[in-house]
């Protein structure tokens, strides 16, 4: 079949019935997150990290709480307030037609919020070093991202600019039937992969808050560069300068990561061994 035509022989449910769906999108959160557990626990194995094993999980569930409600809540205040002012129900609605579809409208930014406040007053509540829970987790963390844009994928859904490059797509999502980059894609290779092999190698040199803010600093530049190629929310569209809401919370996040590693008077300790 032609590379441009894939696509379109995708279906975005992995189980599709009169009751229920379920979308490859979830299942691929799923497995990130089974992943980042798993590379987790591999390390506390082999590196001196003091956590156990129940508090990983403990962690995982708190800040898989915080990801939905943050992701959720950011895309409906800064993606598209006027709808959901108009629709409120809809923001905690996961049904169309009577059909059990989920939520359409998620945003990454709002997630890695809400991962840190919760993660934060757990830290807290258990008593256990943030800094190292950050050493921990952080360097891994790109392998979820990886999946989560690949779900994007199959979804059809968060697809580029129109292009004539050779391996342009045509999505069944796209009304206008445009070839397209498939920006998902990029994304996966430059949030997922590259961010992950950049940071797992800085993982000895940098720790605690300092790595959280190599952390913000990498994944802000590399979503920044994907956007070049994302279309845009339609109902936001173009900032200014041709730059994309996306883009503008990714400097965001650039700009505290560099305020991070001013305000450190002088190097982390490494937390973990």
């Amino acid at each position: 079949m032609p590379w441009s035509s894939l696509p379109s022989y995708l279906s975005p449910y992995l189980v599709e019935t009169p009751w229920f769906r379920i979308h490859w999108y979830g299942l691929m959160y799923v497995i990130g997150y089974l992943a980042v557990y798993l590379l987790a626990r591999w390390r506390m194995k082999r590196e001196s990290f003091a956590m156990t094993a129940q508090q990983l999980e403990s962690v995982m569930m708190w800040s898989l709480f915080g990801l939905a409600v943050g992701a959720r809540l950011f895309y409906v205040l800064f993606y598209d307030a006027g709808y959901y002012g108009a629709h409120p129900l809809e923001i905690i609605w996961p049904f169309r037609d009577g059909v059990l579809v989920g939520f359409a409208g998620l945003s990454y930014h709002g997630a890695l919020i809400g991962i840190i406040t919760t993660s934060l007053i757990w830290c807290k509540a258990r008593r256990v070093d943030p800094r190292m829970l950050a050493d921990l987790v952080l360097p891994i963390a790109p392998l979820g991202y990886f999946f989560g844009r690949i779900g994007n994928f199959l979804n059809g859904e968060l697809y580029g600019r129109a292009t004539d490059v050779p391996w342009a797509m045509v999505f069944p999502t796209d009304p206008s039937r445009t070839l397209r980059h498939p920006s998902q894609l990029y994304e996966a290779f430059l949030e997922g992969i590259v961010l992950f092999c950049i940071l797992w190698m800085l993982r000895k040199r940098y720790a605690g808050w300092n790595m959280l803010a190599v952390y913000l600093i990498g994944y802000g530049c590399m979503r920044g560069i994907s956007e070049f190629f994302r279309e845009p929310d339609v109902q936001i569209g173009y900032l200014f300068s041709g730059l994309t809401i996306g883009q503008a919370f990714s400097g965001m996040m650039i700009f505290v990561g560099f305020l991070i590693i001013f305000f450190q008077k002088r190097p982390s300790k490494v937390v973990s061994g």
